[in-house]
């Protein structure tokens, strides 16, 4: 575990952060991937992190997102997402959009577009990864305990058409 971390996930754990974080991070993450032409997601330097592509689901215009992620071990580009907004009380926009174009969402990992399809992960798939997500990333059962939804969780998969 990188020095810190433990720190990190005690604070990213209170209601003052869930806050705050929602209105910073992402903007912070967006502009240095941008000027860094992809090459450095800050919030990466914690967990691992894509940006998340997709069109709206009720305008279609994109949204761009960057998001902490869970690459799955022994599968080649294939992560999961978990819709936690921090702990508060609606699903992320994101995951609206995932629901509504699980096949026109592109990631951006390490530097490359790749096409995705996203999965809402349901029964006891979703309670296997949940269990791994908690390993993972144990602030997730805190965001959990204060909402009374449901956390999404999409598996994403790299797209065999993406030359289409």
């Amino acid at each position: 575990m990188a020095p810190g971390v433990r720190l990190v996930q005690k604070v990213s754990s209170t209601r003052a952060f869930a806050k705050v974080a929602p209105h910073v991070v992402p903007v912070m993450d967006r502009t240095v991937h941008r000027l860094t032409r992809g090459k450095v997601l800050l919030s990466a330097r914690m967990l691992p992190g894509l940006i998340l592509t997709v069109p709206g689901a009720r305008s279609g215009q994109l949204r761009t997102t960057p998001l902490a992620c869970m690459p799955e071990k022994g599968a080649e580009q294939s992560w999961i997402l978990v819709g936690s907004n921090f702990g508060r009380s609606g699903h992320p926009a994101w995951t609206a959009n995932l629901l509504a174009g699980p096949d026109r969402a592109v990631v951006n990992w390490q530097g490359r577009d790749i096409p995705v399809r996203a999965t809402l992960l349901e029964g006891e798939e979703r309670e296997e990864v949940w269990r791994a997500a908690l390993k993972f990333w144990p602030p997730y059962a805190t965001y959990q305990a204060r909402v009374e939804r449901e956390i999404r969780i999409f598996r994403l998969r790299g797209r065999d058409d993406a030359a289409s």
